[in-house]
């Protein structure tokens, strides 16, 4: 039960969010309990009477609704339950049917819940006159009139977006499809209250609670509070989204024996009251739409049980330190990886100070097999000094310079897109795009499923300080070696994926980002002269405006495989450009030179195989080539063209 305890004390912490809707639709409040939201696509307005006023289409930026709900309703799928207050037309309309609505009407079920929340000490004029005014038997008819809904001649609700005489009339068909299928939120006008948006109004939300806790009676020990409480009987879902059926608590299969032959009956073998399950999940679900990863069925959050931000273990250091923050009106100078690196080194330094040693910290993935169940797939804590050791450690151990992340910059008036440099490790979602992702169309595609499984492998890596997977390591190398085969911004995102990665599995070898003159390995000397090679036909083609990869670039592949062969053919092949070139590229064969001198005679001739290490030399080789105050005259003619073609 840890997982629940932690969550339940994080909702009791966070208390004062209850309630706040994000501006993004996407993202989930916090929710008082016996509540869940839904997205709303008709505002009704009636009086304190119940006399319909007027009623209006919700944008989608303004739908996120809070609602009160009973266990049965926040877990409904196809079943018929009802909300006890907002709900769909087929539940709310007592002429939905008069009206052609698609599926039966469900009124009655709807009229009771009200019904008795209405006779309760718990009641409010507000909800009377809902009441009143959906007994009235006219609210359909009553959106067809305010052009909120679209009904043909003969007073049925249109099907298809046609017969429209003004665009304007299709927007019902924009938000929802069939129109029948809209959900209803109410707006009661009482002259003295201060809040008349009924899903917004703090004193219905305790009033539910206490009317809906007050119609339980089955009481037991709950593992969570270590006290007898009133016990769940559903556990809560949407946990990911709003359209999340898998629940991490069940016990419904009552024939195939999940609990049969141990137990009798579900509570025997574990009972956990309605407050503990309704905060830890509602928490769960907050945390999860506020900060964590989700992608298909695989959910990653960590979270403090305090409430303070920290760092999420999947994001680089763009994102922990908010890459949108950082697109701004400053000079493009400000954009360097130094700059970037002294910002991170603070921002993790930051949050250190604010956790300090003893604030837990919980790291939890979240996954699901089938529709309806779903499985905690890693779960960890940790203290709060722990936790920022290892997404530092993670951040220096796999470094790299990478050049694949861009933002729109507004410096001068003007706007456009500029590389953002950063050094740090990249994020397991790109991780697992640059090991298997394919080219399709200049973009990269990978099968969910596999992303999913190199997330999920990567993940103890960062939080446990696991070895980084040999395969994974493998996959990104081979990929960067064929060069020919990715374009210009996939092989740069690659290669250097492909070094922090292999910097990372070799960390003993303690590897420098910097170009090391004294590393004489073979496989190191081998990139560098390609990086060399590379760089001077490529200096000589800038020149004559020619657009075409350099033989070393088409030939990559091939000189991983058998480099001393394959450096005969290319070296063979910069004569011309040397030529070209005259005397400016005396310099680059001098380097060239020097770098074949540091070999061992065996290690020249060896054409076995080149291991992840040529990648780290080549890359240190052209960051040398670029950044050398000798060459500077040089790299501008060359352009920048590498580092400058952007991610479409």
């Amino acid at each position: 039960m840890g997982w629940i305890q932690e969550l339940y004390q994080t909702y009791e912490n966070c208390r004062s969010d209850i309630g706040k809707v994000p501006a993004d639709e996407n993202k989930v409040p916090l929710l008082p309990i016996c509540h869940t939201t839904q997205k709303a696509h008709v505002e009704i307005v009636i009086d304190g009477k119940g006399s319909f006023k007027r009623a209006q289409l919700i944008p989608k930026a303004q739908s996120r609704t809070i609602i009160p709900a009973t266990e049965s309703s926040a877990g409904r799928t196809s079943g018929p339950v009802a909300h006890p207050l907002c709900d769909k037309l087929q539940y709310v309309a007592k002429d939905y049917a008069e009206h052609g609505g698609g599926k039966d009407s469900r009124f009655e079920l709807y009229l009771t819940e009200l019904e008795n929340w209405c006779k309760s000490d718990y009641s409010d004029p507000k909800i009377e006159a809902v009441l009143k005014y959906v007994k009235n038997g006219t609210v359909v008819q009553d959106l067809i009139n305010e052009n909120v809904l679209l009904a043909g001649r003969n007073g049925k609700l249109l099907e298809k977006a046609e017969d429209k005489k003004g665009k304007d009339l299709l927007t019902i068909f924009e938000l929802v499809k069939p129109q029948s299928e809209a959900f209803v939120r109410w707006v009661v006008q009482i002259q003295g209250e201060k809040e008349s948006r009924l899903w917004q109004d703090n004193s219905l939300w305790t009033k539910w609670t206490k009317y809906y806790s007050s119609t339980k009676a089955i009481k037991s020990l709950c593992y969570v509070k270590g006290k007898e409480e009133l016990i769940a009987e559903q556990h809560p879902a949407k946990l990911r989204n709003d359209a999340d059926k898998a629940k991490i608590i069940s016990s419904n299969d009552l024939s195939n024996f999940t609990f049969r032959g141990r137990f009798l009956t579900a509570d025997q073998a574990a009972a956990v009251s309605f407050e503990a399950t309704q905060k830890a999940h509602y928490a769960l679900r907050w945390l999860i739409s506020r900060q964590g990863y989700q992608r298909g069925d695989q959910a990653i959050v960590a979270w403090a049980t305090s409430g303070k931000d920290i760092p999420q273990p999947l994001e680089d250091p763009l994102s922990i330190l908010g890459i949108h923050d950082l697109s701004s009106n400053q000079p493009d100078s400000a954009y360097t990886a130094e700059n970037i690196g002294i910002k991170f080194r603070n921002r993790i330094a930051g949050y250190g100070t604010e956790l300090g040693n003893t604030d837990g910290i919980v790291v939890m993935a979240l996954d699901s097999a089938t529709p309806g169940r779903m499985s905690i797939a890693f779960y960890r804590k940790l203290t709060g000094s722990e936790y920022i050791e290892r997404i530092e450690r993670w951040h220096e151990t796999c470094a790299w310079l990478h050049r694949y992340r861009s933002v729109e910059n507004h410096a001068n008036g003007k706007s456009r897109k500029i590389v953002m440099p950063f050094i740090g490790a990249p994020s397991p979602p790109d991780i697992a795009e640059a090991a298997y992702a394919t080219n399709n169309g200049g973009k990269f595609q990978i099968d969910d499923k596999l992303r999913k499984a190199v997330i999920g492998r990567l993940l103890p890596c960062i939080i446990d300080g696991q070895p980084i997977p040999r395969d994974v390591v493998e996959a990104t190398v081979r990929r960067a070696s064929n060069r020919a085969a990715l374009e210009n911004w996939q092989f740069e995102k690659t290669l250097s994926i492909a070094c922090a990665l292999y910097k990372k599995f070799k960390e003993k070898e303690n590897y420098s980002m910097a170009l090391d003159p004294n590393r004489r390995t073979r496989d190191y000397l081998y990139g560098r002269l390609l990086a060399l090679a590379d760089s001077l036909e490529n200096w000589a083609l800038n020149k004559a405006n020619e657009d075409r990869q350099t033989t070393a670039a088409r030939l990559m592949n091939r000189f991983a495989e058998r480099p001393f062969s394959t450096w005969r053919t290319i070296e063979l092949a910069l004569s011309p450009y040397k030529a070209r070139l005259g005397g400016k590229s005396k310099k680059r064969q001098k380097m060239i030179d020097e770098v074949k001198d540091l070999f061992s005679p065996n290690d020249f001739v060896n054409d076995k195989r080149l291991s992840g290490e040529f990648l780290l030399g080549y890359s240190c080789q052209r960051e040398f080539i670029r950044n050398n105050s000798e060459s500077l005259k040089e790299t501008a003619e060359l352009g920048e063209q590498n580092s400058n073609d952007k991610q479409p």
